[in-house]
């Protein structure tokens, strides 16, 4: 029979974490949930208004929005310090529903989508996101950054347009066609903006950027008088007090038309907030239940609409804030949602002074962190599939359509998985060569020292399989000063299985740990060379079986002698275990 302890823990994979966290909550925690909560909160303000105008929206419905979800996914989620609200990723998808189907239109979707989610979470699927492989992800983020930066263009420099085109390449034109329109006044306020958060940024991560740069700017205009727009001359201001719970109207004819966005929608939320769960994890050193995840970013996204809300996911930049600020517990994040009521109820007048030109100051910076620009050079240095992959990804995103691209990358991504595999499949004949190359390789008859250790992958290591690493990273403090990884059975590897070995190496080199991969393949040998893995680990712990490793041996008893295991005794061990490897 199963102890009891052992079903308690089965249970609580199923248990918001905020009731986990109240069976140890304490004055000291709710001090630091308090001051995080508020802290976020008032980050969250213009995030969320500059969200729901550049998706098509009043300022107040990303508002509510931001009340509704972010209290119902810190209350049923699964990430102790994730921030739930309107987001970049839904801008350009909600503004293309809005178009094309109404308001209405786009408050079905969002219930259609969160139910999706809600299905997705109760059925254990909250793993199947893992199968979207990087170059994808990547493609989708950069596409949408551009996007979201195009549609601010005109805020930014003030221009004067009456309807901005929908398509890419028709906003670009109408942009240059009309450049000449330009307002001095808010190019300077919305650059402004930029060398503010940058700043900020710059001087410490705890300042909030956006919360500086939107009061400098509405004191700015209101002080001088500054004939720029502002969200009460173009909206009319922001109506006081609580959201109000209305049923949206519902067309049976919408549904079948739905169907594609709806499935976009869920895709990118559970997309953006599993990564927000993965990045929250490693800040606060906290392992989130992905299924309990999804339910709860379902569940808030049903409820959404009936408030006149947005559709909403995890928010990292927003995340990151709140563990910055201190946050300990769910609790920061319904603290969050309550800041912005209070807003509502006693601010909301002051919020007619802000200038459009701010807000698109801030998404500009938003669109830039989204982008994950940084990882375009490592993708180049990849195999052309996976370039091209990425490359269709994003051409699709921007000039096509978000729910093409989503649909193209998952089938590039069937076919990605189909074709490695297919690669890994050989079929040669047993030689005495093969039979001798293999005895070396043997581990039974070889001595582990006690200050390394070693892990083997085994198969194909790609998108899909990245997370069993996690062997490795879930008891890291109780691991050896030597990490060493045995390639030798691992028969092909992707960008996304690169991606988790850097972010694994990462993890143990903030550890002082060193890392060592030995015996790898062809293929994946070849792939760690393009990539410049070496830059991550060190040139010296990526080892092959090698000859001569006595004066290794020799230098790995000298550096014992000496203490400290740094990245020079890592390849000292290495070669030392090299005939084992």
């Amino acid at each position: 029979m199963e102890p009891a302890s052992s079903l308690v823990r089965l249970d609580d994979r199923w248990v918001p974490k905020s009731i986990l966290c109240l069976r140890d909550y304490s004055l000291n925690k709710f001090l630091h949930d308090l001051v995080a909560g508020v802290t976020v909160g008032l980050v969250a303000l213009p995030l969320a208004m500059a969200f729901a105008i550049a998706s098509g929206l009043t300022p107040q419905a990303g508002i509510y929005c931001a009340v509704v979800t972010g209290f119902l996914i810190s209350a049923l989620g699964g990430s102790k310090t994730q921030i739930g609200g309107p987001t970049g990723a839904f801008v350009v998808v909600v503004a293309g529903i809005v178009a094309a189907h109404g308001v209405d239109g786009l408050f079905m979707c969002t219930v259609m989508a969160g139910i999706l989610l809600v299905i997705l979470g109760a059925t254990g699927m909250g793993t199947a996101v893992k199968f979207i492989p990087r170059p994808v992800v990547v493609g989708f983020t950069n596409g949408i950054a551009v996007l979201i930066a195009s549609t601010q263009l005109k805020d930014f420099f003030g221009l004067h347009i009456d309807k901005v085109p929908g398509v890419f390449w028709l906003r670009m034109e109408a942009i240059a066609r009309n450049f000449h329109t330009l307002s001095y006044e808010a190019t300077i306020l919305a650059v402004g903006t930029v060398v503010a958060m940058l700043l900020c940024r710059a001087l410490s991560s705890r300042i909030p950027g956006p919360i500086v740069a939107m009061l400098a700017g509405t004191i700015a205009v209101f002080a001088l008088k500054l004939p720029v727009e502002t969200i009460g001359t173009r909206f009319g201001g922001i109506p006081s007090g609580l959201p109000h719970f209305a049923l949206p109207h519902f067309h049976s004819d919408l549904i079948h038309g739905l169907l594609g966005p709806a499935f976009t929608v869920a895709m990118l939320g559970a997309i953006e907030s599993l990564m927000s769960a993965v990045v929250a994890d490693r800040m606060s050193h906290d392992h989130h239940s992905p299924n309990v995840e999804l339910v709860a970013q379902g569940v808030a996204n049903v409820v959404s609409p009936f408030f006149g809300g947005l559709p909403a996911t995890g928010a990292i930049a927003r995340t990151a804030t709140n563990i910055r600020a201190g946050a300990k517990t769910p609790v920061a994040g319904m603290i969050h949602a309550l800041t912005l009521v209070c807003v509502l109820l006693f601010a909301a007048p002051l919020t007619n002074y802000i200038p459009m030109a701010v807000l698109a100051g801030i998404l500009m910076i938003v669109a830039y962190n989204m982008g994950e620009w940084r990882e375009i050079p490592q993708l180049l240095k990849l195999t052309k599939t996976d370039i091209s992959v990425w490359l269709v990804t994003f051409a699709l995103t921007v000039f096509a359509d978000l729910t093409v691209a989503v649909e193209a990358g998952m089938i590039l991504a069937a076919l990605l998985f189909i074709g490695r595999v297919a690669s890994t499949t050989t079929v040669s004949q047993v030689t005495d060569d093969y039979v001798r190359d293999g005895q070396v390789h043997i581990l039974q008859d070889k001595d582990i020292p006690y200050y390394a250790t070693i892990f083997r992958i085994h198969g194909p290591f790609l998108f899909g399989a990245t997370d069993k690493i996690s062997v490795v990273t879930e008891k890291m403090h109780q691991l050896p000063p030597v990490v060493i990884l045995r390639l030798r059975n691992m028969t092909a590897i992707d960008a996304t299985g690169l991606f988790a070995l850097e972010e694994m190496a990462r993890q143990l080199h903030a550890t002082k740990r060193t890392l060592i991969l030995c015996g790898a393949r062809e293929q994946p040998a070849r792939l760690i060379r393009q990539a410049e893995f070496e830059e991550v680990i060190g040139h010296e712990n990526i080892c092959d079986n090698a000859s001569g490793p006595t004066a290794r041996r020799r230098r790995v008893r000298e550096a014992r002698v000496k203490g400290g295991f740094g990245h020079e005794i890592g390849a000292c061990v290495a070669h030392s275990l090299l005939t084992s490897l």
